[in-house]
């Protein structure tokens, strides 16, 4: 079996019986034994029998093979692959180079300075920034336990000169650097990619843990999918352009609303982020975060219930007075009014105090018919129970109840009790509830700014939502199965650092393409060792051609050297990727 490859050729004179030989030979390394090797490509013969036919042998068949070299792209050697050749257990076929992408983000930040600098306090006998490099590309690519990680180490061509055991205890030294790395991160990142800060966008969320005792840190809490399991919460900030800036855990109990200030107060100290306007959703708009907002002379863009609000402020977003439609089903409206809020004061008393405040209200009928259909399953479900009640019980009737009236529930089974009335349909609930379908509340202190101006800093919130799910599931951040809390720390620092790699992966590619989409394609992109020193490509589409013409890292080839590797490999750590690979 024969394969087309370009390779290097040297002339080698060897001894057979004792009489000289010539053949031509390449080069490459024996993965297997981990030496150099070298492959006959053509047996010349003896010396002295080409001495009949040549005057000088040697520099007879030096020319050449140096010709052969001088005019690789031009000629065409031939490997001969061994059909009866068996596979190695103790050899990685197959290798990731779609890492070498998210490694070229990671040194352009310079994270391998910066966690090579901080070790050298550690004192340790391990790289902690070969194993970061891993845990942190993993984390994209293959997220897992972080067993699994390091079992699965060889797949990339990078040093993994460590144990299991040193990845643990790097997990614990590296807790200790969140705020360093933070801080690193932010103005590294801001200085290459002119990020913005003028508006940033604020949520929490919170991560499960597979435990049933609580700790100081894994609290039962309000769970966002509804687990009865110890959480922690995390508060993140994020910029416009969907790059992480901070985030902080918390204990599980705490809530959300309670989250902002201690996070908000970092930003500006640690970070030396000036003047910005804070995006939050509802569950952040509390009277002590807009007066912090507003006493730091912080601007604030937070959204706010309609349903929730006095009489007075639902009529003034239901009247169709002075709404200005701008698109087909889509109308908004705002008025600058005074409004009164009890902030909680230093003697931790509530103290009534009145702002300026702009009220900016929307009506969507895309929101409004999207409100309707994800109603529409609880209502079915409500008729059903009205209909068939015996078939419903006070843990099954659990969101349809809402609309249905005289609901009696046996206190010790939890069946739904008919003796002495029967359950009836809420229709009054429900057309309540349809009035306010399609509007939507916006308040802020920036007076000046125009609604649309308002709007569209309060759309860019999306972004840190998606951040969230991006860490649940592409990253697979929860659930954690460490138990310490310094290790725990670590986990979601590591996973911090991933996000903020792949955001900015994401922005470098000209935001064509979904993280999860980006993630799959690298994880893909690997090559198999086929023979000597050569690699065959496995996978190629849109995203590795883009990372070929936007950041001149060129995973096309059908064929590679492991110099050619390498050199790919080396690149991507200088900071700068060449547009080209001489071939």
């Amino acid at each position: 079996m024969m394969v087309k490859w370009y390779i290097m050729a040297s002339l080698k004179i060897g001894k057979s019986g004792g009489r000289e030989y010539l053949s031509i030979v390449s080069g490459y390394w024996d993965p297997i034994n981990k030496r150099s090797r070298t492959k006959t490509i053509e047996s010349l013969g003896y010396l002295d029998s080409l001495k009949e036919q040549y005057d000088d042998p040697i520099a007879h068949f030096q020319k050449v093979v140096d010709e052969l070299n001088k005019n690789l792209v031009k000629e065409e050697l031939f490997v001969k692959l061994n059909k009866s050749s068996q596979l190695s257990d103790e050899l990685n076929n197959l290798k990731n180079l779609g890492y070498f992408a998210l490694s070229a983000i990671y040194h352009e930040l310079g994270l391998d300075l910066l966690f090579r600098n901080r070790a050298r306090s550690f004192k340790v006998d391990y790289s902690i920034n070969d194993i970061m490099k891993l845990l942190v590309f993993s984390r994209i690519l293959d997220p897992n336990s972080k067993k699994h990680t390091y079992e699965n180490k060889d797949r990339y061509f990078e040093t993994t000169d460590f144990t299991l055991e040193n990845v643990y205890r790097c997990l614990s030294h590296v807790a200790s650097l969140k705020e360093v790395v933070e801080e690193h991160l932010y103005k590294k990142s801001k200085k290459l990619y002119d990020r913005k800060s003028e508006v940033v966008y604020y949520d929490v969320t919170n991560y499960y843990f597979e435990i049933d005792d609580e700790d100081k840190l894994r609290k039962k809490g309000v769970s966002k999918e509804h687990r009865n399991s110890p959480i922690v919460q995390m508060g993140l900030f994020m910029d416009s352009q969907g790059i992480p800036i901070s985030y902080r855990l918390f204990e599980g109990n705490t809530h959300d609303s309670k989250t902002l200030i201690p996070m908000a107060s970092s930003i500006y100290k640690d970070l030396g982020i000036k003047r910005t306007i804070v995006v939050a959703d509802k569950g952040l708009n509390t009277a002590d975060n807009i007066a912090y907002n507003i006493v730091s002379k912080n601007g604030y863009v937070y959204s706010q219930t309609v349903r929730g609000a006095d009489k007075e402020l639902k009529n003034y977003v239901l009247n169709d007075k002075n709404y200005k439609t701008i698109d087909d089903g889509f109308k908004i409206k705002s008025r600058i009014v005074p409004k009164e809020i009890a902030v909680t004061n230093k003697d931790n008393k509530r103290t009534k105090v009145t702002i300026e405040q702009k009220q900016v209200a929307i009506y969507s009928l895309k929101y409004a018919l999207k409100a309707k259909k994800d109603r529409q399953l609880i209502v079915d479900k409500a008729q059903q129970l009205v209909n068939n009640p015996s078939q419903y019980n006070k843990a099954t009737s659990y969101g349809a109840a809402k609309y249905v009236k005289n609901l009696v529930y046996d206190k010790d089974t939890g069946e739904i009790l008919t003796s002495k009335q029967k359950p009836i349909f809420d229709t009054e609930k429900l057309n309540e509830d349809e009035k306010y379908d399609g509007y939507y509340l916006i308040v802020t202190n920036e007076l000046d700014k125009s609604d649309e101006e308002i709007l569209k800093i309060y759309k860019g919130l999306w972004q840190i939502e998606e951040s969230f799910r991006i860490t649940k599931s592409d990253l697979k951040a929860r659930p954690v199965y460490l138990s310490r809390q310094e290790r725990i720390n670590a986990h979601f620092l590591t996973c911090f650092i991933a996000l903020y790699i792949i955001r900015i992966l994401q922005q470098r590619l000209n935001n064509k393409h979904s993280v999860a989409k980006i993630a799959e394609s690298l994880n893909l992109t690997t090559y198999t060792f086929l023979e000597q020193n050569i690699y065959v490509g496995n996978y190629c589409d849109d995203i590795t051609k883009d990372l070929k013409e936007i950041m001149g890292i060129d995973l096309t080839y059908k064929y590679m050297t492991l110099g050619e590797i390498k050199n790919i490999a080396a690149q991507t750590k200088k900071g700068s990727i060449r547009k080209d690979l001489d071939h």
